[in-house]
């Protein structure tokens, strides 16, 4: 169901500010990112010493808080406009509620009147070293209670070793779990070979993929399910590349591919090849043998597309229209690049907003790749979003007629019309 709100337009300090948040969160690179057990214990902790049923860690895009830990809350994510969190964001300080039912921001909140039952909240920001706030940290439970002056210093201190964590991951090369390249290790290695092949003038190729249903997998046998289908599917695909190719995870269940010296159709060649691996090999797990399979997408270097930003973002929507397809396929960007004569694009965080309905209904969206001819866009949920609708980036005066070329429950891809 569509809810629809009035437009409005915030103020130029709001914008920017919001603006300057957002890029924030950009140059950092987390969102989306695998599970991180650093992060799982400090959750806990935030249970433990207030003696609270809920422990959030969250960063928190144009749409929605993303969870990077919760102990307490079975959602991955929420969208903002549903989330006590929002209020931490307007006013970018900390937010106590001892009684939410005794509170007027949040007496008729959906988490309060529902199941959840949530009557206390203590949110404070997650802040980098510059002051830009890309998250928050939360204390939540299901009685009203009190906080004192020094439980806020303390839920602010492990901000703060939250924070320190976050940044010292920066550094990390190597994903635990999957023995992949991380994301930001991955993108450093590929712009190197990117510069070898422009200088040299040889091919190169990008290759993003997604498990498809993963969350299902999670959802019912557990994340232990969950990492064992990963462990496969990694294993899967580096038997099939060649040592000098590069393999990243560069989401939860997201992996990418490098390919030096392959062209266009020896990539489709090469995702075929990695979608087929991943098929046909079980996975045993507690729960009994899963068989999983994932969408492919491919894009190459060319005159336009030589960045590494550029080539995920391309593949990136290569994929959706493999997984709009069918899933389980592979979809080479130049065959999308024929249909709808989509120019180069580069990757972007920046809050927009979906309108339609004559403007009298409007959805909350992050545009997550750019180009100046088309868009990449999350939501939190695409069901009742039109097949044409305006897109417009808050706070850039840009506004733009789109109609929707490929979509999954949270992603669209869009030519401007």
């Amino acid at each position: 169901m569509v809810v629809a709100r009035v437009f409005g337009k915030s103020s130029p300090e709001a914008s920017q500010r919001e603006n300057d948040r957002l890029a924030a969160l950009q140059q950092l690179d987390l969102l989306d990112t695998p599970r991180d057990e650093g992060f799982e214990r400090i959750v806990r902790l935030i249970k433990q010493i207030f003696s609270i049923d809920i422990g959030i860690i969250s960063l928190i895009d144009g749409h929605r808080q993303w969870y990077k830990a919760c102990s307490g809350l079975s959602a991955d994510e929420v969208p903002l406009d549903d989330t006590f969190c929002r209020c931490v964001v307007d006013c970018d300080e900390p937010v106590i509620v001892q009684d939410a039912t005794t509170d007027a921001r949040f007496l008729k909140h959906p988490a309060v009147t529902g199941e959840d039952h949530i009557r206390f909240y203590a949110g404070v920001p997650l802040r980098t070293k510059l002051g830009h706030m890309i998250g928050t940290v939360c204390a939540i439970d299901r009685r009203p209670r009190s906080f004192s002056s020094r439980d806020l210093v303390i839920l602010e201190e492990l901000a703060g070793a939250a924070m320190d964590r976050l940044e010292l991951m920066q550094s990390a090369a190597t994903d635990s779990l999957t023995e992949a390249m991380t994301r930001r290790a991955f993108k450093q290695e590929a712009e190197q070979l990117i510069a070898l092949a422009l200088r040299h003038q040889h091919d190169l190729s990008c290759i993003v993929f997604d498990i498809d249903h993963f969350k299902q997998v999670n959802d019912r046998h557990g994340h232990a399910a969950g990492d064992a289908v990963l462990k496969a599917v990694a294993s899967a695909c580096k038997a099939t590349l060649r040592a000098g190719d590069l393999f990243g995870r560069i989401g939860g269940e997201e992996f990418a591919v490098v390919l030096p010296h392959v062209d266009r159709d020896g990539a489709v060649a090469v995702a075929e090849k990695i979608r087929a691996a991943i098929a046909s090999q079980p996975v045993r797990s507690d729960h009994g043998v899963l068989h999983v399979t994932a969408s492919l997408g491919s894009s190459a270097l060319s005159i336009v597309s030589k960045e590494i930003e550029t080539l995920l973002a391309q593949a990136d929507a290569a994929m959706y229209q493999a997984k709009n397809g069918g899933r389980n396929r592979c979809v080479s960007w130049s065959s999308i690049h024929a249909d709808h004569a989509i120019s180069a694009r580069r990757r972007v965080l920046k809050a927009g907003s979906i309108l339609f309905n004559e403007r009298r209904s409007t959805i909350d969206c992050t545009v997550k790749s750019l180009g100046a001819e088309s868009a990449g866009i999350s939501v939190s949920n695409t069901r009742g979003i039109p097949p044409e609708f305006i897109l417009a980036i808050k706070g850039e005066g840009f506004e733009t007629n789109c109609r929707v070329i490929a979509q999954d429950r949270q992603h669209l891809e869009v030519a401007f019309r």
